[in-house]
């Protein structure tokens, strides 16, 4: 008999229309996601262009970018009473240290779920259309729909058709129980009801999404079944926030690759001096060639079962990936009472340094050792890590060369330089 490994953990509630999913229902009588609204409905547009690398003519802090149209539309969306709650009150803080975490507190957003069952050991899942899935979402908390527009600049349109004749349509839709100003969700494809699952065609969308942003302030990130998604239906996450994430800061090892294999221009280095092990992805002849690198990195994880979450940053020129065990941990029995009574769930966002506490005594309390402390349970072992980075490099077509063949003066360590924050509207004051 198979023994199964699960959590119990209060789901995060990202849609209105979560709690009514498993009721029965005649017909569909809203304006949905599914097929039998969607095809025939017309929503905002956000045509990116088709080369992110083309300069474009609207700024960062244009009211035409992607970064202010989607802040106005989440805004509107906050003025109908859409959210469960207004994140932008929640306090937050830079903790003191050299890392600079970052801490909210958020009390009520676990508060009005009953612990559920997650099945944490395995990271691939099939689509159960019984479950609570993007489909079922009103098409209110819709910003945009988001396509290639196939030419040299973006545009944007209030009203657009839906063709989901020839593909299904991309959305950007709000979480409704958001941890951070402009926190949205991209849901790729989502008539084609796809798992939680990276393929190389969703992988750059989100790449597209980042490097369409071009700000450094707005990211997206990537939860696997295992790693803390608790939807079964691919989605990645995004907000806005107004400081460096701490793993953005932190110190990195550049991994020499042999020359047959930096064709692509990816490379790859390895985060030093930080609580989570992970690997950190730049460059890249093209977005498309960055995506391929790490997609095909996220797929050996996934089919191997492997839990990981994916950070998407500055403007989608740096991928942070990181397999992770705290899931596994935790249902094991290996987790200490203390982690557990704080209730954070160690996903994306937390792993880069923004840490959602639940209890007020946490966030007064909270230090760097109190975060490195949490965030090291999430980590591979230093051996388990080197043997997944093999597997990982062999996936992706990289072939690590030996250390002496670095050229001699070569960087070995990434420096971040402080970034000023775009003059566009912001959420949550920050305390330094």
């Amino acid at each position: 008999m198979e023994m199964k490994l699960t959590i119990r953990r209060v789901p995060t509630v990202v849609s209105n229309y979560q709690d009514d999913a498993d009721k029965p229902r005649a017909g569909c009588g809203r304006n949905c996601l599914g097929h039998c609204c969607l095809p025939v409905s017309k929503l905002p547009l956000y045509a990116f262009k088709a080369n992110p690398a083309k300069p474009s003519q609207e700024d960062a802090a244009s009211t035409k970018s992607l970064v202010n149209i989607l802040l106005t539309e989440w805004e509107d969306r906050m003025a109908r009473g859409l959210f469960r709650y207004d994140v932008t009150a929640c306090e937050t803080k830079v903790i003191p240290g050299n890392l600079g975490f970052v801490a909210q507190l958020n009390e009520g957003r676990h508060l009005k779920k009953r612990p559920t069952e997650f099945r944490v050991d395995r990271v691939l899942q099939p689509f159960d259309p019984a479950k609570f899935n993007f489909t079922k979402v009103g098409q209110e908390e819709v910003l945009f729909q988001f396509e290639n527009g196939a030419g040299d600049d973006s545009y944007f349109l209030n009203n657009a058709p839906v063709t989901a004749a020839d593909r299904a349509p991309n959305v950007v839709a709000i979480n409704v129980s958001p941890i951070e100003y402009g926190h949205v969700l991209l849901i790729p494809r989502v008539l084609d009801r796809l798992p939680q699952r990276i393929d190389p065609e969703s992988f750059l969308l989100a790449l597209q999404m980042a490097a369409e942003a071009a700000s450094p302030y707005f990211r997206l990130g990537y939860n696997s079944l295992g790693a803390f998604a608790t939807i079964n239906h691919l989605h990645f996450q995004a907000y806005y926030l107004s400081v460096p994430f701490p793993v953005e800061k932190a110190p990195t090892h550049k991994i020499p690759l042999s020359e047959d294999t930096m064709k692509s221009g990816v490379t790859v280095s390895k985060l030093i001096n930080y609580p989570v092990r992970g690997l950190v992805f730049e460059g890249g002849n093209t977005l498309n060639d960055l995506a391929n690198v790490v997609s095909s990195a996220c797929i050996w994880l996934q089919d191997n079962n492997v839990p990981y979450n994916v950070l998407i940053s500055d403007g989608g020129k740096r991928i942070f990936l990181f397999p992770q065990c705290y899931a596994e941990k935790q249902a094991l029995g290996e987790v200490s009472q203390e982690l557990l009574d704080t209730q954070v769930n160690p996903a994306v966002w937390e792993i880069s340094g923004h840490i959602v506490l639940k209890r007020r005594s946490d966030y007064e309390e909270a230090s760097e050792t109190s975060a490195w402390k949490l965030l090291a349970e999430v980590s591979l072992s230093e051996e388990r890590f080197e043997e997944v980075k093999a597997y990982i490099f062999t996936a992706a077509g990289l072939v690590q060369a030996d250390e002496e063949e670095v050229s001699e003066g070569e960087e070995a360590t990434y420096a971040p330089v402080p970034v000023a924050p775009l003059p566009v509207a912001e959420g949550c004051l920050v305390l330094q």
